[in-house]
């Protein structure tokens, strides 16, 4: 019979385990009724078991590994919650709740926020889709939880589609202090900034500088290991090695990455001191692997483990070395003692958690404490069904009460407190027996002002949603042949520093001091003890000396700079070399082909000069200028070539200053002669008589030329005067030094171009309107393109100059003179040498005269109307501008106003019949 007693509740246990639920109220751990419910999750279980079944189907699965200490902070919750509703606190508004296991799963945790949206009173626990949740009543009006960042961040983002508050006794990742992105979250703990900062102050403290570094590689471990990076860093201590183990047990890795970490810290001597980011289950396999390995070292544990006694009751733990941790804040809990010694006398219809403990303390019973506690999280529905029913039930209090994480349980009634103040708040003016009385938003409104008082101190969330209390640190210290976890030190996290209550307390922590976790080694010449912005800034490694920096001795504290700007060093050098200098050499091959083109240029001016010579009565040579002033810009075009010389080989003062001033003026002289060539061609062929009057005044050919130039020689003596060029030495590349001529003055620079510029345009803008005159001749097209050439070519060198540097910077201004120089070059003088040569029956005199009295015919045609444009009008017409000129006052001296039809008034001269023909000879005598 008893047996039969005994496996009914086993089966019902069994059943349990095996169908995750059937319906929505078989997923419920723990539930009560109540005015208002607020809902809980917690990670009871270490891990969801994963179906082997295939196709998976989407069915919420069971969960396996019963973590006492998860158990007491849902126990913890639900103590909160009665105390308040026997208490005068919410004066008859009566709390439940509603506790869901989440088993350390993100996707069963998301599965319970999903009820927790739904709707209240609804049957089929749906959630609405709105637009606006405002009005919204959903299931619960605050959530309790969960257990793990990871899981409150997911949960979180779903909880804030309808702003219903969370409240975390434990997830303390530094990313959920971010209030855009989990504007509902709050936590009754400090964030693990706070806490990795507290952990590099305690290594700092210590004297060590060179530790390892353990994390779950989950987001919890990563952003904790960030973070603890970031600390580290800021307070030179260099972690040597990082080991992430999979987040799950059931991970296939698993037991591969942790011995995979037990070889790593095995393997560095010199790494003593251990820093874990885990949970406790994985902290279990780690120093049952380390203690078979016999690894000593210190460990630092963080909050989720520092005070997890299934770890400190693990057999031969002393030999794992110190282990010393940061635990939260715990205050009075001795009312929840008090709730655990009468918890055998509790129901446990509504509370699957307490049934399920219940059951595996009748199945464990025979076991000694750390058997025991090892039973209970092993213990499977097949190992449950095989025990003998007949065993009888011991409950064992001082079980659960050696098991309480004090912080834990702390934070966990905190949270409830706080809600339970936020809630007040609201009840103030409202009926809160009415579930619709208020919102989730308005309650969570409320808990961003709340202040409860804890124990003699009143607390506040901060902008953050976290409570800034403060840590314990924990030592874990045998005392009478047993681990006892102890309080060592508080740290205050606001202020940054440790706060001990007696000199024992602080020569424990003084005593740390004692293990070395440092790194240092000999270096050699070329070397040097030096902090580095490596990953391990902090120790002192034997790193190279940079460049242009030499050691010539062992177990130096930092490298020579080389003695001045011409040596140099390369890295791990012990001595200097020096410097090889740079420009550009008449050997190099971008400087022959340079020379060449400026030689060919050269060869393209004579050639041109023979070519006119011959040929100097030829109407083209006549109409170029003559030879003088052919020769005067040919030999402009010659200095410019023989400008580029000055560019090439080593940089001397001489030409520094010649280059420039010799480019200047040679440049000015030869767009001068230009200029005068455009006003003549416009003279010859312009038949506005204003036009005329003001290309007389213009047209002083000598005066011209010789102020033009005159301006550009005083440009450059006083630039060479007041602020001459002179040879630079160019150290902005490593291991060399650029020889290069510094302009002195890039203003007087700029001036002497702007002014060559300025004079283009000027002869651009004549060539321009003389481009349509008789084209075998007309000079002033070709002008026109020489000077558009001379444009792009300095438009494209200004950002080309401003943006180069090295040895081929003059290069890029040899390539632009070539260019300019070429173009005006082969455009005034090539279409010229054309006609001379291969288009002779073009270049006599009869030819020209044909052609200018052709044009002449035309030009004047468009002044004057001739008979046959009149003729072709109307009759009427006619007789109009007859009538027009007899009747005029102004008709007198073949003066006339006639008028086109659609056109304005015309005045002009009416011209004799041999107008056209004496204007012919005119424009014949000017050119």
């Amino acid at each position: 019979m008893a047996f039969v007693i005994f496996l009914i509740p086993c089966f019902v246990v069994g059943t349990d385990i095996a169908f995750s639920c059937q319906n929505a109220e078989d997923f419920v751990g723990a539930n009560s009724p109540g005015d208002i419910i607020i809902g809980g999750l917690f990670a009871v279980h270490s891990e969801m078991l994963h179906p082997e079944e295939d196709p998976i189907k989407p069915v919420i699965q069971n969960c396996a590994g019963f973590e006492i200490q998860v158990f007491l902070q849902t126990l913890a919750m639900i103590h909160a919650i009665e105390t308040i509703n026997n208490s005068t606190l919410l004066s008859g508004v009566t709390l439940g709740y509603e506790i869901y296991d989440t088993c350390a799963e993100v996707t069963k945790a998301m599965a319970s926020a999903l009820r927790f949206l739904s709707k209240f009173n609804s049957s089929e626990d749906a959630v609405e889709f709105k637009c606006n949740y405002s009005d919204y009543i959903p299931r619960v009006k605050a959530v309790i939880g969960a257990s793990y960042s990871e899981v409150s961040m997911a949960v979180s983002r779903l909880l804030a589609l309808q702003l219903i508050p969370q409240v975390s006794p434990a997830s303390s990742a530094e990313i959920l202090s971010d209030k855009i992105r989990f504007p509902s979250f709050f936590r009754t703990i400090p964030s693990d900034f706070h806490q990795t900062r507290a952990m590099t102050h305690l290594i700092c403290e210590s004297g060590w500088n060179w530790i390892g570094v353990i994390a779950t590689d989950d987001d919890n471990g990563r952003f904790a290991l960030e973070s603890f990076g970031v600390q580290a860093m800021a307070n030179n201590v260099c972690i040597a090695f990082k080991e992430m183990l999979p987040a799950y047990l059931s991970d296939s890795t698993f037991h591969t990455k942790v011995d995979q970490a037990i070889e790593k810290i095995v393997k560095e001597k010199r790494v003593n001191v251990i820093v874990v980011f885990m949970r406790q289950f994985h902290v279990l396999k780690l120093f049952k692997k380390a203690i078979e390995r016999n690894v000593n070292k210190i460990w630092i544990a963080s909050d989720n483990w520092s005070a997890a006694v299934k770890i400190s009751t693990i057999p031969n733990i002393r030999q794992l070395g110190t282990v010393v941790g940061f635990g939260f804040k715990n205050g009075d809990i001795s009312s929840f003692q008090e709730f655990l010694r009468n918890l055998h006398k509790k129901p446990t219809e509504n509370n699957k958690f307490l049934r399920e403990y219940m059951m595996l303390l009748s199945v464990c019973a025979h076991l000694e404490y750390h058997d025991f506690q090892t039973c209970i999280a092993n213990q499977s529905q097949d190992n449950l069904l095989e025990n003998d029913g007949s065993k009888p039930q011991i409950w064992r209090d001082d079980f659960l009460n050696a098991n309480v994480e004090p912080g834990f349980i702390h934070s966990t009634m905190l949270a409830v407190y706080a809600i339970a103040h936020a809630i007040k708040g609201q009840c103030k003016d409202r009926d809160c027996k009415d579930p619709s009385a208020f919102t989730p938003w308005e309650l969570l409104e409320e808990l961003k002002r709340v202040v409860v008082i804890d124990g003699d101190k009143e607390v506040k969330f901060d902008s953050n949603g976290d409570m800034s209390t403060s840590y314990d640190v924990l030592l874990w210290k045998e005392i009478d042949g047993h681990m006892e976890i102890t309080t060592m030190a508080e740290y205050n996290a606001e202020k940054g520093g440790f706060i001990f209550e007696d000199e024992e307390k602080k020569k424990d922590f003084l005593a740390l001091k004692k293990v070395q976790s440092t790194c240092s080694q000999p270096c050699s010449p070329g070397q040097v003890k030096k902090v580095t912005e490596s990953p391990h800034t902090c120790c002192y490694e034997c790193i190279y000396c940079p460049e242009n920096h030499y050691s010539n001795q062992t177990d130096m504290d930092y490298c020579y700079r080389c003695n001045n700007k011409t040596y140099w060093a390369p890295i791990n050098s012990s001595t200097c070399y020096r410097k090889t200098i740079y420009f550009l050499a008449w050997t190099d091959w971008f400087a022959i082909f340079l020379l060449l083109l400026s030689a060919f240029g050269v060869v393209l001016v004579l050639s041109i000069c023979v070519i006119f010579t011959k040929n100097l009565d030829t109407p083209v040579v006549k109409a170029s200028g003559g030879l003088t002033v052919c020769y005067i810009i040919l030999f402009s075009h010659f200095l410019i070539f023989l400008s580029t010389v000055f560019f090439i080989d080593i940089p001397t003062e001489f030409k520094c200053k010649t280059r420039q001033a010799l480019f200047g003026i040679s440049f000015t002289l030869c767009i001068s002669c230009i200029l005068i060539k455009s006003l003549k061609i416009l003279l010859a062929f312009s038949f506005d008589p204003k036009l005329q009057n003001f290309l007389k005044c213009m047209y002083k050919p000598i005066p011209t030329v010789v102020t033009c130039t005159g301006i550009q020689v005083i440009i450059c003596t006083f630039w060479l005067i007041f602020r001459t060029p002179f040879v630079n030495q160019n150290f902005s590349i490593p291991r060399a030094i650029i020889l290069e001529c510094n302009e002195g003055s890039i203003v007087a620079f700029g001036i002497m171009l702007g002014y060559i510029a300025a004079l283009a345009f000027i002869c651009f803008i004549f060539a321009f309107k003389g481009r349509k005159l008789p084209e075998n001749y007309n000079e002033a097209k070709f002008i026109t393109f020489g000077m558009l050439i001379y444009f792009i070519a300095w438009i494209v060198f200004i950002p080309v100059y401003a943006t180069t540097f090295g040895k081929y910077l003059p290069a890029v201004e040899i390539i632009v003179v070539l260019i300019s120089n070429y173009g005006i070059l082969c455009c005034t003088f090539l279409p010229k040498c054309y006609i001379i040569i291969y288009k002779q029956e073009t270049n006599t005199k009869s030819a020209f005269l044909k052609m200018v009295y052709t044009y002449s015919s035309k030009s004047a045609g468009s002044v004057a109307v001739s008979q046959a444009s009149l003729d072709s009008k109307s009759s009427s017409f006619r007789a109009t501008i007859t009538d027009s000129c007899k009747t005029e006052n102004d008709s007198v001296n073949g003066n006339c106003h006639f008028q086109v039809p659609g056109q304005s008034l015309i005045k002009g001269k009416v011209l004799p019949k041999n107008a056209a023909r004496t204007m012919v000879r005119k424009r014949v005598s000017s050119i």
